[in-house]
């Protein structure tokens, strides 16, 4: 069976290593110790759990055939920040409302986060450690300009909603984001059910054009050397490649109920609010995988696959995950529905890091420079949210 010549292998291999802060962070659960100590070794333990969901993903698309294999790579690709998120909104159920309320805005926090962190940290990372090695790096433009374009459709989506949360007082004489009442709230519940609908009717499209009708656009010269230079085989075959995945799943799913208990009391003795745990803690946990995949395949002078890793996982995030947490608080019957509005800031920092994206796209080739001003505006970004107040986050 190759499914134990596969995990001989993954012993071996030093990053599956961290895989011991599985037992670590159930032990420090069932011994009831400081929350600050689970959170921290619950988030350790996703890392590498992530990433061999990431792998056993990729995998098994390959023995699919490229229109399977593309369509699960494309749709499983965030499956650990979507745990992470669907699992804070299974421990809101049934929770009391401050309770529930704060587990909304970590889990709205998270699709931000994710978005943001992909174009700005992956992406950054990714250039300045491939600019180290190579002068020069290209990419395909036009991959990169459609994916520039469907981000920006996407924030345009979902930022209709906070604009609505904002600015609706003003047309009723009340001061600029008073607090809703209740049939405001339910107009603003309505609008982002109704725009989760349209981004995920949008997604699907949008991996209908590229992995079928319009193929041939999104073909960097990677995937042109592997046309020419013979299949790839894939690392693990089919059935141990699911076996790992399924238990890959189950661990992050199991990890993130820990983290999610835990988050509350390590939010207060760090001193960071909710939104900065989502935005920057959470969503850097579960895009961790992608961080190391983009940075290596960048210094091995792969640009458009970097950049097809970052930018694909930003579209996934709004147009894919977003809608499913949403239609996810319906079915579980919230006293209170995910919906899709944000703080100020999230807004903001949405905006301009798929503006900064669209500016970086446009000539096709990057050099280290370029990562060294993406990373600089995420710190930045960071930074803001590390000093945002409580009283700035919406209810």
């Amino acid at each position: 069976m190759d499914f134990i010549p596969a995990v001989a292998r993954l012993v071996r291999e030093p990053f599956t290593w961290l895989l011991v802060s599985v037992p670590i962070a159930v032990t420090l659960e069932y011994l009831h110790v400081p929350g600050v100590w689970i959170f921290a070794i619950a988030c350790l333990a996703i890392i590498p759990l992530a990433g061999l969901m990431g792998r056993a993903t990729e995998n098994l698309a390959e023995t699919m055939g490229p229109g399977l294999g593309g369509f699960l790579n494309a749709t499983f690709g965030n499956a650990a920040e979507l745990i992470i998120a669907l699992m804070a909104l299974w421990s809101a159920v049934g929770a009391p409302a401050e309770t529930q309320q704060e587990l909304l805005e970590l889990t709205k926090a998270s699709i931000t986060g994710s978005i943001i962190g992909n174009i700005l940290l992956v992406l950054g990372l990714a250039i300045l450690a491939g600019g180290f090695f190579h002068k020069r790096q290209t990419f395909n433009r036009t991959a990169a300009g459609m994916g520039a374009t469907l981000l920006a459709l996407a924030a345009f989506g979902l930022l209709v909603p906070s604009l609505y949360f904002h600015v609706l007082p003003l047309t009723q004489g009340r001061p600029f984001a008073a607090p809703l009442l209740p049939g405001e709230i339910h107009v603003v519940e309505s609008i982002s059910e109704e725009i989760a609908a349209i981004l995920a009717i949008i997604y699907f499209l949008s991996l209908i054009f590229s992995l079928r009708t319009h193929q041939h656009l999104f073909s960097g010269e990677e995937a042109e050397a592997t046309t020419h230079g013979g299949q790839h085989q894939p690392e693990w075959n089919r059935r141990t490649s699911l076996l790992i995945l399924l238990l890959a799943t189950g661990g992050v799913a199991w990890m993130s109920e820990i983290l999610i208990g835990s988050v509350k009391e390590a939010a207060e003795t760090l001193g960071m609010t909710k939104v900065f745990i989502g935005v920057i803690v959470v969503a850097v946990v579960g895009n961790a995988a992608e961080h190391s995949t983009a940075v290596l395949v960048a210094m091995k002078n792969k640009m458009d696959l970097a950049m097809n890793i970052a930018v694909g996982s930003s579209i996934q995030i709004a147009l894919f995950v977003a809608p499913v947490l949403v239609f996810a608080s319906l079915l579980m019957g919230l006293d209170q529905p995910l919906d899709l509005h944000f703080t100020i800031m999230e807004c903001v920092a949405v905006i301009f890091a798929v503006f900064v994206l669209s500016t970086i796209a446009q000539d096709g080739e990057t050099h280290w420079m370029e990562g060294v001003m993406l990373l600089g505006v995420y710190v930045i970004i960071a930074l803001a949210f590390y000093h945002l107040p409580e009283a700035m986050v919406p209810k």
